[in-house]
């Protein structure tokens, strides 16, 4: 059983997330491609031979640090959304860890990817491949007092 908003009865809890989420994205794309390039000197320069591998790990790194922190990635707050947990909790340590696994494994195999991208599209909690299997949910985020 969730207790997150019901689509049905609150749609202004899932409304533009698809497009949120790909915006969220390309600004954490961008945040990690830069955080990789700051580190590339370090590795004096050896990180172009593996640099596909670094942005993985530097990707996977940031992803696990906001989502345990925050249940959002900064691009996802950016744009307003974050994701909670069936109990409709923001995430804990382990939830931030499974989901960024499931979502490192679902981009390095294309098929999963388009799975993911195709379920965030048609579901009606317009939850990836990774949400589905942990029952977690992308959200607007709520105006807290």
């Amino acid at each position: 059983m969730t207790l997150t908003p019901d689509p049905d009865s609150q749609p202004e809890f899932y409304s533009g997330i698809p497009t949120k989420r790909l915006l969220a994205w390309v600004v954490d794309a961008v945040l990690i491609l830069v955080a990789s390039l700051v580190v590339l000197p370090f590795t004096a320069f050896t990180a172009l031979f593996y640099f596909p591998i670094l942005l993985l790990m530097i990707g996977f790194l940031y992803r696990f640090i906001t989502l345990s922190r925050g249940s959002a990635t900064w691009g996802m707050r950016l744009m307003g959304m974050e994701l909670r947990t069936s109990r409709d909790e923001k995430f804990d340590t382990a939830t931030a860890f499974a989901h960024t696994l499931g979502y490192t494994v679902s981009v390095g195999m294309m098929p999963l990817q388009l799975i993911s991208v195709v379920l965030m599209g048609t579901t009606a909690r317009n939850q990836g491949l990774s949400d589905l299997i942990l029952g977690t949910v992308p959200l607007n985020c709520r105006r807290e007092n």
